[in-house]
């Protein structure tokens, strides 16, 4: 598959979505990039702003199988990997697999369950398996773990370890609609919610060909040296404890690739890396805590390293 099909399949998809989601265009463009990724995504917001109607909706606009994993204090690992049972009749253990298993799957308020629980995750997300009893299971492809959370805040979350932050590529917040926005979706679910007539407009098989297309997007010199030295910056700032991981080097580096594509360029601008460098590593980023009182935020690190950090030059920028 080319490039100029990649950006008209993402197109389609957007348009399917915009069916459901009322003015979110720049939040559906970073489910797309996290999707052309292979990478997962963490959505982190109040209740009640669609973050469970986004993964629904992202899954039937692909035909992709989907589950919802309602995460709770008292969730066990096997509930979401499944588990081995015996069979009296073949005298045999069978394995029961768990809603890991789908190709679209919701962790649905994720920091509510504690962290052994959340763990159970970390092989499927950066493997694409799990193990049961010594057995490998291949999770289907594509495969997309789409997270939900209410900011740490609130009562009876957990935060999440700092390695099951990492697995995620993009972490985005959907906020709340403007005032004409929030009528319109009031009058579009006035008779019933338009999910029930979104159909697929993306196979499984184009999927998986638009994943492997955006890895031909190219990166030049300069703009990889940039990307590597944003997240560089994050590991040197005085007010940051731990910083962004090379996963996120990486993470980074695909993910303006993919939004190259959606934009229908075949080549990454150092604006892409601008763009993409809140949702991509501020999650990774850990704010000292002296810092933390003083109400200092990763989004606030970022914003700051990407001041500090000069551009690639002109020339660079489509890859010349």
């Amino acid at each position: 598959m080319d490039l100029e099909s990649v950006q008209l399949q993402t197109q389609e998809i957007t348009q399917n979505l915009e069916q459901v989601i009322v003015g979110k265009r720049h939040e559906i463009d970073l489910v797309l990039v996290g999707l052309l990724c292979q990478g997962h995504l963490l959505i982190e917001d109040v209740p009640g702003v669609g973050k469970t109607i986004m993964a629904r909706s992202l899954a039937q606009s692909l035909g992709c199988t989907f589950s919802r994993i309602q995460f709770t204090p008292d969730l066990l690992p096997s509930d979401i990997t499944g588990t081995s049972i015996f069979n009296q009749q073949t005298q045999q253990f069978e394995f029961r697999a768990g809603p890991i298993l789908a190709q679209i799957v919701l962790a649905d308020e994720i920091n509510r369950a504690t962290p052994k629980t959340q763990s159970a995750l970390l092989e499927a997300m950066e493997e694409r398996q799990i193990t049961i009893d010594g057995i490998v299971h291949e999770l289907p492809q594509p495969f997309m773990v789409i997270g939900t959370q209410n900011p740490i805040e609130y009562e009876g979350t957990f935060p999440l370890p700092e390695a099951q932050l990492d697995r995620f590529l993009l972490r985005i917040s959907l906020g709340y609609l403007a005032k004409a926005e929030e009528i319109e979706m009031i009058e579009r679910q006035q008779f019933e919610h338009p999910i029930r007539g979104l159909s697929a407009v993306v196979s499984k098989e184009d999927l998986l060909a638009m994943q492997e297309a955006i890895k031909h997007v190219f990166v030049s010199a300069p703009v990889t040296q940039y990307i590597v030295d944003l997240t560089f910056a994050t590991r040197e700032m005085e007010v940051v404890y731990l910083g962004s991981s090379p996963r996120g080097s990486l993470g980074l580096y695909r993910a303006c690739q993919a939004l190259a594509a959606v934009r229908g360029r075949d080549f990454v601008l150092p604006d892409d890396v601008k763009f993409l460098a809140e949702p991509v590593l501020a999650h990774r980023i850990i704010v000292d805590p002296s810092e933390r009182m003083r109400m200092m935020t990763a989004k606030q690190v970022i914003a700051e390293v990407l001041q500090r950090t000069p551009l690639p030059d002109a020339e660079s920028r489509r890859g010349t």
